[in-house]
């Protein structure tokens, strides 16, 4: 880590059997976040114009130690966005280019028979692209399920086996997976359970006409931005730590799960719409994610509880690809984010308990 990075400093938290207690500490790291949130924004704009709301999300994802999938068309500056966050971060980057020729070991890494300086042949691990703090896993659909399972193990686990030996991989791990939504010939789509593996499905959008001019300006010049570290992977990982503190009402708790629930067409009292235009609904895991990312939103933003405002925030990158339409749904143009907004509108969050 570099002399100009800051570094965040916070004492571990003493185990509390559940209950929700900040320590002073806690509370003045969420309060530099706030600037340092700011800073990374600073940063980021050096190189990439506009995307706010996707940075952040990516940012959320990082702090509750989620994957994310980034869906774009080609051309928005997608590697770019998430190199420059591993610089912003201080962290490894590894980009691996999905081919339908790629192997799980291309990924992994393998072992190859050596000669040692005794003459004696013996097999040395060589580690694989896997073996970084953020991976880029550029058009994960373009490989077979094969070499996307050996990824997607990877990102449950934290750890790669290769014959009888299981290595570790250095935290903070964060995958960040990209998929075309124009072109689908001659791709492998995820099943519905490892596309629930990722905790956010981010869409990036076209930039605004404004944005657009500065971007051709930037690139045609003689403009070279360059980020500057403002974290570095210790205050990734003590962060991350914070996140599991923040206290969360049950009233928050309460609105997360009935999101979920609500989105599952055999349950009783679902709306009508989610009956009609939903195939499948969103699993347990939405619910833990949807109150995860709301923590995470909750520090950045520099307070120490989550709302149910930060879970509105977070529900629609938690649940669009969780949350599967009927062919009914798709002929009538219904996409799984309207489904979801219509969700938001339908489920109203309890009042909170006056304690």
């Amino acid at each position: 880590m570099s002399d100009s990075t800051p570094v965040i400093e916070a004492e571990p938290a003493a185990t509390n059997n559940g209950a929700d207690t900040p320590s002073d500490s806690d509370v003045i790291v969420i309060d530099e976040l706030r600037a340092t949130h700011d800073r990374m924004k600073t940063e980021m704009a050096k190189v990439i114009i506009g995307q706010d709301e996707v940075v952040e999300r990516l940012l959320i994802c990082v702090l509750s130690r989620g994957h994310a999938l980034l869906m774009g068309v080609p051309g928005l500056a997608k590697t770019l966005m998430v190199n420059s966050l591993s610089k912003v971060m201080s962290l490894d980057f590894s980009r691996i280019q999905f081919t339908p020729d790629l192997m799980p070991s291309d990924i992994t890494g393998t072992d190859i028979l050596q000669e040692t300086v005794e003459g004696r042949r013996e097999f040395e691990f060589v580690k694989g692209p896997i073996f970084a703090n953020i991976i880029l896993a550029d058009e994960i659909n373009r490989t077979p399920p094969k070499t996307q399972a050996a990824l997607l193990e990877a990102m449950q686990e934290h750890r790669v086996t290769i014959g009888e030996q299981t290595y570790e991989l250095e935290e903070p791990f964060f995958v960040m997976a990209t998929q075309n939504p124009i072109e689908q010939e001659g791709t492998y789509p995820l099943p519905e359970a490892q596309l629930d593996r990722f905790m956010f499905n981010v869409i990036v959008d076209y930039p605004t006409v404004a944005e657009e001019s500065q971007i051709i300006k930037q690139v045609t010049g003689t403009y070279a931005g360059e980020v500057s570290p403002v974290l570095s992977g210790e205050d990734i990982e003590r962060l991350q730590g914070i996140v599991c503190r923040v206290p969360v009402a049950d009233h928050v708790i309460d609105y997360a799960r009935d999101l979920a629930r609500n989105s599952r067409p055999n349950q009783p009292d679902v709306p009508d719409f989610v009956r009609e235009m939903v195939a499948w609904g969103a699993g347990p895991r939405a619910g833990i994610y949807l109150i995860l990312a709301a923590k995470a939103r909750a520090i950045l933003h520099g307070r120490f509880h989550a709302t149910t405002e930060d879970v509105k925030e977070v529900a629609l990158p938690v649940l669009r690809h969780r949350v599967l339409t009927t062919f009914n749904a798709e002929s009538a143009g219904v996409t799984s984010d309207d489904v979801v907004r219509m969700l938001l509108d339908h489920v109203q969050a309890a009042d909170p308990v006056a304690v």
